[in-house]
């Protein structure tokens, strides 16, 4: 009797201790799944290397609409593009003045087949914070802050290009009544890209804004290209 009463206690102490472990997590997804079911909302995305790095993305900033359009605006050193988004589909502003297809970037040479690879991997918002909690091991909540360390696994999806050696990562989730408002993750590794090696030390920092009165304004052009 004895040991069916100890059996059954630390069944109820390991299931007490994982519903504790997990959510945190439950609560990033929850909040993510919240802000996704807004309207509409837009964020501001700023990338910080170390000055050495080859690579150094600029800002980035989007405006999304509940199933509809997703609107970017991507800085590479002094040049800004723009990207409309629907489904799987995209459309790119061109140096000349018109607009692209993913198609279109494929076929290209250079940085435009290089911004088309990163189209295809794009996530807004809800989407990649629901990655990175995932892709997190366990996760921890100071207040209104939710963090822990991305497994090697998570750490190592976070690079888009390339064979990834070493990867490690952070992540951090900020959550205010119960919707995402702030996330930003860290990655580190050393990556083999077209045979050059370089490391990599990257903070991705993104902030939520402007929920349920962002207005997705998208030009006429863009759209004929995504029908």
């Amino acid at each position: 009797m004895k040991t069916v009463i100890l059996i059954a206690t630390s069944t109820l102490l390991v299931g007490s201790l994982f519903a504790a472990d997990s959510k945190p997590k439950d609560d990033v997804t929850a909040a993510a799944a919240k802000l996704g079911e807004k309207p509409n909302y837009s964020w501001k995305t700023v990338v910080v290397v170390p000055e050495s790095a080859q690579f150094k993305p600029g800002p980035s900033e989007g405006q999304t609409e509940k199933d509809g359009f997703t609107v970017l605006s991507l800085t590479f050193g002094d040049n800004t593009t723009k990207a409309v988004m629907k489904g799987d589909k995209a459309a790119v502003s061109s140096p000349e003045g018109g607009w692209q297809t993913l198609a279109d970037l494929d076929n290209a040479e250079g940085p435009a087949r290089f911004l088309g690879r990163i189209l295809r991997s794009f996530k807004a918002p809800v989407a990649q914070a629901t990655e990175l909690a995932n892709a997190a091991g366990e996760l921890k909540q100071e207040g209104d802050v939710v963090s822990g360390d991305l497994t090697e696994a998570g750490a190592k999806a976070q690079f888009r290009f390339g064979n990834v050696s070493n990867p490690k990562g952070s992540v951090k989730f900020w959550i205010k009544e119960g919707v995402l408002t702030k996330y930003e993750f860290k990655v580190t590794g050393k990556v083999d890209f077209n045979g050059n090696e370089f490391e990599v030390d990257r903070t991705t920092t993104t902030e939520i804004k402007d929920v349920g009165s962002t207005k997705v304004n998208v030009p006429e052009d863009a759209k004929k290209k995504l029908s």
